[in-house]
């Protein structure tokens, strides 16, 4: 079997500011043990804000979303503007709140949010290209805004289930061990923490995620 490449995209490091640790290393792990490869990008900008994670205090200080992310990535990372969805076979993308502020300004602007223009490049020239792509917790709120129609899963989140359906987004409600598929456009997703759920329940739901894109 020819290994089959998957590129990451991180939001930086820390579920409150950055990408969801847990649901990153999950990714890989999955990744990993499917017997296949990846490669972590992370956008080489300012983080939106730094929180102290004792406190939920903001920081005045401020930090790199790539320098930030290649914590996670064990410094085997590559800026996203870097990224060529030809090089790839499958793109992944796990949540965080950095997702919805250093990704995009969801956090900030809902639906009307902007997006880092790495992001969208990488995701609209995957999606172009045929390839599957997965989004975990909150950012499935990236494909939603790029690609139309697409079905995707906030959890159990009824806010944005409506926010997204006056985009024509179809939103599916799913367990942290549940995925949800949308066949004709490639993308698999998966709730995470959008719920209340134990770290066992995110590595079979993303477990879930890797296989099923592996099937297209």
């Amino acid at each position: 079997m020819t290994p089959k490449r998957f590129a990451i995209i991180l939001a930086g490091c820390g579920n409150k500011d950055g990408a969801e640790i847990h649901e990153s290393v999950l990714t890989l792990l999955a990744i990993d043990k499917a017997g296949h490869q990846y490669q972590c990008f992370a956008p080489d900008i300012t983080q939106h804000r730094v929180l102290n994670f004792l406190t939920n205090a903001e920081l005045k200080e401020k930090r790199n979303v790539l320098i930030e992310a290649a914590r996670i990535a064990r410094s085997n990372i590559k800026p996203l503007s870097q990224y060529q969805a030809a090089d790839f076979d499958y793109l992944v993308l796990p949540g965080g709140g950095g997702v919805a502020y250093n990704l995009c300004s969801y956090a900030l602007d809902g639906t009307n949010m902007n997006l880092n223009p790495d992001v969208e490049a990488a995701v609209r020239s995957t999606h172009k290209a045929g390839k599957p792509i997965g989004a975990l917790c909150i950012a499935p709120v990236i494909i939603g805004k790029l690609i139309p129609g697409v079905e995707i899963t906030f959890g159990q989140d009824e806010k944005a289930n409506a926010a997204f359906g006056t985009l024509g987004v179809k939103t599916t409600n799913a367990s942290a061990r549940d995925i949800v598929i949308d066949h004709k456009n490639k993308v698999v997703s998966t709730p995470c923490y959008m719920l209340d759920a134990r770290i066992s329940e995110l590595a079979e739901g993303i477990e879930k995620l890797i296989l099923a894109l592996l099937k297209f």
